[in-house]
């Protein structure tokens, strides 16, 4: 499999795809420009990103916001209110379980379905 590839295909930002799975656990990717995704936590479940490509503004709830950069990699917990944004494409790698939604309870005009992110 070539990351590139599915990156390549993905032509939304903001809008994951999955790209394969593990046991329970889905591994996805996607593109990330703008400030589009609303303050959203996962109540039980961690989230893990890790930065392909470019730089991503990483906000929680209660720390200094922070930038990750190519090849970085952080999880953040389950109930952590969050958010992501990057001035520039910034590409992803995202790593979570199948029954992860998009943004949480929170619904937004960016908010994709597991089905969605299938596709």
């Amino acid at each position: 499999m070539n990351i590139q590839e599915h990156l390549s295909k993905v032509t939304e930002y903001f809008s994951p795809k999955v790209i394969g799975e593990v046991n329970d656990v889905y591994v996805k990717v996607a593109k990330i420009k703008g400030e589009d995704i609303p303050w959203h936590n996962h109540a039980h479940e961690d989230e893990a990103f890790f930065i392909l490509n470019g730089e991503l503004l990483f906000e929680e709830e209660n720390k200094k916001p922070f930038i990750m950069k190519q090849g970085d990699f952080y999880v953040v917990k389950q109930g952590v209110n969050h958010r992501v944004s990057s001035e520039e494409e910034c590409q992803i790698m995202l790593i979570e379980n199948k029954s992860t939604a998009h943004t949480g309870e929170v619904k937004s005009t960016v908010t994709k379905s597991i089905e969605e992110q299938l596709k």
